[in-house]
């Protein structure tokens, strides 16, 4: 596990102590599923309830002779048992315990993840109703294009939030998944009516038809999900972080007293946070493909994916879990330069309006292509001569043949790019 990436609550489902507490949920289930079907002696259950237990130590003891860290499980569990201990694990393989106890362990880190999105969905949306009138260049290919709103730029990030949202949520019936069916998934050795009664008493749904193991689409499937809720964060980061650049500054991340930015120069103030995010996502990417290799088992299961899922699962969901909340802080903390958001969008004179004047004339009857040419004209001029565009459009004497100087004072107003930011906002249910 990455202890230096790790929040509390998430590295506590992947500890050893909670995967072993699911195993052992996990047995006490089937064991009181088969009482209920009088296949076990209730005392006998009872006794199970009562003294099955395991300390993390003791298995990993035995697990240096057996090799074998379910046979270690199981020893464990039994040294606090009597002869009741025979019906522990009776009927049933490895992997029943195994997977079925993953299950749980990624429904609990799912309901987390699904938490820490929620928060950080609001905290979007709150930043982009604060900001949805603070008007800043909208920029396409690096370069300036027409006005935005910060709250508009926002307001993207929320929906895709909440997609994601969405994309977790449907992962339910994906992950939320048990089984306990034998050695090869035949029943040959444990009833049915077992299964059935341990996915109700864990709350998990039943594999409909599996083989030793649950098929590992489910957990690819898992990961694509990781892996693109990391790739929207950093896409998140990674705009934050162009618009911290010294040049631009229109946000900056929050600097703490007695933070320093750089060992060698002591005026830096680097956006760390969501460098770290960045990169971060590089990391949960690069276990997808692991994931989907998994998918290929031989004939009813090998053994290559379980090493894998004890690095990618743990980690992956430790890292996100780390980066939602990462991200929410620096987002509530966020300095956002109104004043920089002006003068970068006054930086071309007046060129962002461009399109306005050509459209102007486009509806005083010129065909596209004209007023594409004498805006064009103007524009290029403006922008290598280092002057106003309005000006030069009202100098132009075959242009104003068409406009009035009170028209193109119309023109030249930003307000004309955010007049419909309210009705974006309400489409996209951010009131």
């Amino acid at each position: 596990m990455l202890d230096r990436y790790s929040r509390a609550e998430m590295k506590n489902i992947f500890s050893e102590e909670n995967k072993f507490q699911k195993w052992l949920d996990v047995e006490l289930a089937v064991v009181k599923a088969r009482q209920k079907l009088g296949e076990v002696p209730e005392e006998a259950y009872q006794k199970i309830a009562d003294n099955a237990s395991f300390e993390v130590a003791r298995i990993k003891e035995i697990e240096k002779e057996t090799r074998h860290d379910m046979l270690a499980f199981i020893e464990t569990v039994n040294e606090n048992l009597g002869n009741e201990a025979k019906y522990i694990h009776e009927g049933i393989t490895s992997n029943d315990i195994k997977d079925t106890g993953l299950a749980l362990q990624l429904s609990e880190a799912l309901d987390l993840i699904l938490k820490d999105l929620r928060k950080l969905k609001r905290s979007i949306k709150e930043k982009a109703l604060l900001h949805k009138k603070t008007v800043m260049i909208g920029r396409t290919h690096g370069i300036h294009a027409e006005p935005i709103t910060f709250g508009l730029k926002l307001a993207v990030w929320f929906k895709e939030i909440e997609r994601h949202e969405k994309r977790f949520n449907q992962l339910t019936e994906v992950i939320k998944v048990g089984q306990i069916s034998g050695a090869v998934g035949t029943y040959a050795t444990i009833n049915p009516e077992v299964e059935k009664l341990v996915m109700q008493e864990l709350n998990l749904d039943t594999a409909m038809i599996t083989n030793q193991i649950l098929q590992r689409d489910r957990h690819a499937d898992l990961m694509s999900k990781l892996s693109l809720a990391a790739a929207s964060l950093e896409k998140f980061a990674t705009e934050i972080r162009n618009l911290q650049r010294t040049d631009i500054l229109e946000v900056e991340e929050n600097f703490s007293k007695g933070q320093k930015g750089s060992s060698a120069m002591p005026h830096k103030k680097n956006p760390i946070v969501t460098e770290r995010i960045s990169g971060l996502a590089r990391v949960i990417r690069g276990n997808l493909i692991p994931a989907f290799e998994n998918v290929n088992l031989w004939h009813e299961r090998d053994l290559t994916h379980s090493s894998v899922e004890r690095i990618i699962l743990p980690d992956s969901f430790i890292l996100l879990d780390y980066m939602i909340n990462k991200f929410k802080d620096v987002l509530d903390n966020l300095k956002v330069n109104e004043e920089t958001m002006q003068i970068n969008m006054n930086k071309t004179n007046g060129l962002i309006y461009s399109q306005k004047v050509m459209l102007a004339l486009i509806d005083k009857g010129l065909k596209r292509e004209r007023a594409y040419e004498l805006v064009q004209r103007n524009a290029l001029k403006a922008w290598e001569n280092n002057e106003s565009f309005q000006k030069k459009i009202e100098n132009d004497g075959e242009v104003m043949t068409y406009l009035n100087k009170e028209e193109l004072n119309k023109i030249f107003d930003y307000e004309n790019f955010i007049k419909e930011v309210d009705y974006i906002f309400e489409r996209g249910k951010l009131k």
